[in-house]
């Protein structure tokens, strides 16, 4: 007997050192693929930096900074000796904004019963109570689908919070409510104010205190060089040379045609490090916008997404109810979910399985989550601080995020 239950022993310590080789073998094909995807894009100087982290099971797998952060001064002069990126500098998130700060919040709000997500957004903006408009729910500005136009340069008619969220109110839809999915900026500026009048609180003191403090959260602020944050922030573009042209520029499709684009002129002649890079969020909401401003850190992020993989429970406690994360990332018609992204079509979450959900910034931030494998890859790159292209476009990051991704499905397979 005793001879037997060592042979098993031993022949099971063999297995599993085996497989624990494996397993190592498979973490350095993926760490080698990476290396070489990020490595190229940075040493060809198509991006300046990047940062990316994958886990999975619990366990960081790959963790790692590439490049420089900042590689111009504030007057957009190459500096002499560049600043390193690390794993610790502060990323203007962008639309990550949507899912980190004002998705989860809802979450929370409708977790406790403090809102439903079919509520009508007249109930708590009364602006939206017109025959037009009275039909949109907080479900279909999560969605995308309210008939909201997706972007209006709102700081041409306004220079406060009260006035953006009366014009947004003002302006009339673009299609008819529940038809189209057209992803909205100003949907989601208003669910920031639906945050506000239910919680009573400003938008960036209630995630801060009610959601990321509670999460260990501590880099993931809103107007950090207002809050004390003076360093390791990746910087984004020379002012806003981008959207300057989706004012000027009809051939984009974004030019409104009751908007003078010489009326206003108070466009940011400097490199933007600490100030939100989104023209509406900075103009016309003091940098706080349930659409853009947040900053954070890959860390940071992955405190979020650990939440979520773990059904919103927090330290044995629910933070957030499981049913309530569960009908979040419940995938509609359109194959998205509220506020994350659903459809695999998505180069970021390039055929990912039943489940996976993420979201994309556009200053080059982007995240999909795997809950089949427990697995998750944040991408975050700095692209704007190259500059604009001589097609006036920013670097396209789509086909280096689909190769990683696809590298990290490879590994979780």
């Amino acid at each position: 007997m005793f001879r037997y239950s060592l042979f098993t022993f031993c022949f099971l310590s063999v297995i599993f050192l085996y497989s624990k080789g494996q397993t190592e073998n498979r973490r350095k094909v993926l760490v080698k693929t990476i290396d070489s995807i990020l490595q190229y894009q940075v040493s060809n100087s198509l991006i300046p930096g990047a940062v990316v982290l994958v886990k999975k099971d619990n366990n960081v797998i790959y963790r790692q900074a590439y490049g420089y952060a900042r590689k111009t001064d504030c007057n957009n002069q190459a500096i002499s000796l560049p600043e390193k990126m690390t794993i610790y500098h502060l990323f203007d998130i962008a639309s990550l904004t949507k899912v980190i700060g004002t998705t989860t919040a809802l979450m929370y709000l409708a977790g406790k019963q403090q809102l439903a997500i079919d509520d009508p957004v007249s109930k708590y903006v009364k602006g939206f109570a017109t025959q037009e408009k009275r039909g949109i729910t907080i479900r279909h500005l999560l969605t995308h689908t309210s008939g909201l136009y997706e972007w209006y340069p709102l700081y041409y008619r306004s220079s406060s919070k009260q006035e953006t969220f009366s014009l947004i109110s003002s302006l009339p839809l673009r299609d008819s409510v529940g038809k189209h999915r057209r992803y909205s900026d100003l949907g989601f500026t208003v669910l920031g104010q639906i945050i506000e009048v239910v919680s009573g609180m400003p938008l960036d003191q209630f995630v801060r205190q009610k959601i990321f403090a509670p999460l260990g959260m501590h880099q993931t602020l809103y107007n950090p060089l207002k809050n004390g944050w003076g360093s390791k922030i990746a910087p984004t573009s020379f002012g806003n040379p981008y959207e300057k042209r989706m004012v000027y520029d009809s051939s984009l499709g974004f030019t409104v045609k009751d908007i003078d684009p010489a009326s206003w002129n108070g466009w940011r002649n400097y490199v933007l490090a600490g100030e939100v890079n989104d023209g509406n969020a900075w103009y016309a909401n003091g940098g706080v916008s349930g659409a853009a401003g947040l900053f954070s850190t890959v860390n940071d992020i992955q405190r979020m997404i650990d939440l979520l993989l773990n059904k919103g429970i927090l330290r044995d406690h629910a933070f957030i109810p499981a049913e309530t994360i569960n009908g979040f990332l419940n995938k509609d018609h359109f194959k998205n979910g509220l506020g994350w992204m659903m459809d695999p079509a998505n180069s970021f979450m390039k055929n990912g399985p039943k489940g996976t959900f993420g979201h994309t910034g556009f200053t080059g931030t982007s995240i999909a989550v795997i809950p089949v494998y427990k697995a998750s890859v944040i991408l975050l790159v700095n692209r704007q601080h190259t500059g604009l292209s001589a097609k006036g476009e920013y670097y396209n990051l789509n086909p280096v995020r689909e190769r990683i991704f696809k590298a990290v499905l490879q590994y979780c397979e």
